[in-house]
């Protein structure tokens, strides 16, 4: 079976439940946006929220994508940078608890963390503290990293390091791997667009993207974003929300509905959304099929708060993917 590794910034997710969407307006925070922040800002953060329910998980987009491929059987690995503290440590066994095989290495500096301000429609905000993630170098990248992957699964948030992400996609490719991407939050995609545009057309062969993120990357909409994309890569998912999902790879489109569920919090379902689709991928399975099992680990994650769920949930997921595959 192919091996998948995973790039991306090695975040713990602080989840806070908002009553309503005050706190966003008072800390400008455009809503289902994601915004950088220093250590003050982390300081107003918490000081805005303590009133409010908190609780953390492992986290990053990519980092959540390999945590669903690793629950649905498949080899992984993840490579980033976490701090010497309890925030690097909890990352670290959060990974090697769904065996996961971790190549992090380590900063003096303080882990990074992502505070995820969910609104009652469950849209949620990010403020993210990059801390040691940020820190990650290109030439930290061993040569031997990719060898037993067949597939790299890289997020967009890595831009603030054009360097790093240029270098890992060239190594990837001259292993022989397929590269993923997901475009991440669509103001990043703004702030970075010309990048992304000639990373996508130069290494990119999956590339997921939002809604929003798709309008970004393109100055369209819904399927007319979808086929300016696949002008450069040889699949795109575009991901629609409540709309369910539309898929085009080369020639052929498929339209993906979502599956019913009460919406909790929004926290990963893209991400869960990718590990669903590329599991499929790595077993041979129709576009079809791997964006209905994209589709369904998307639903079941946005019915619980932040990007994990337990063993009881994975178990019936699993159920119902084997039914699917079949």
């Amino acid at each position: 079976m192919s091996k998948v590794i995973g790039m991306g910034n090695a975040l713990v997710d602080i989840l806070t439940r908002l009553q309503d969407d005050t706190i966003l307006s008072e800390l400008k925070y455009p809503k289902g946006s994601m915004q950088l922040v220093n250590i003050e800002e982390v300081a107003n953060v918490l000081l805005a929220t303590r009133d409010f329910p908190r609780n953390q998980a492992s986290g990053g987009s990519a980092a959540n994508t390999i945590h669903g491929l690793a629950n649905l059987g498949v080899e992984t690995g993840f490579f980033g940078k976490v701090g010497r503290d309890e925030w690097g440590a909890f990352f670290r066994s959060d990974l090697e608890k769904r065996s996961i095989k971790p190549y992090l290495l380590e900063s003096d500096n303080e882990s990074g963390r992502a505070f995820a301000l969910i609104s009652p429609d469950s849209e949620r905000t990010f403020a993210t503290f990059l801390g040691a993630a940020v820190e990650l170098a290109h030439h930290e990248i061993p040569d031997s990293l990719f060898d037993d992957y067949s597939i790299l699964h890289i997020e967009g948030y890595l831009v603030q390091n054009r360097d790093l992400i240029r270098h890992a996609l060239q190594l990837a490719k001259s292993k022989g791997l397929k590269v993923s991407l997901d475009l991440a939050s669509f103001n990043v995609v703004e702030d970075n667009l010309d990048f992304l545009h000639e990373m996508v057309e130069k290494y990119v062969d999956i590339l997921f993207a939002n809604e929003e993120e798709a309008k970004a990357f393109t100055g369209l909409a819904e399927e007319e974003a979808l086929h300016k994309i696949s002008e450069f890569c040889d699949l795109t998912v575009l991901k629609l929300g409540k709309k369910g999902s539309v898929i085009k790879h080369h020639d052929e489109i498929v339209k993906i509905a979502p599956i019913q569920v009460e919406s909790l919090d929004t926290t990963g379902a893209g991400d869960l959304y990718a590990s669903g689709f590329l599991f499929g991928m790595i077993h041979g399975l129709s576009i079809q099929q791997c964006g209905r099992i994209g589709s369904l680990l998307a639903g079941k994650v946005i019915e619980v708060i932040g990007p994990k769920m337990d063993d009881a949930t994975w178990n019936m997921i699993k159920e119902e993917v084997a039914a699917l595959m079949n």
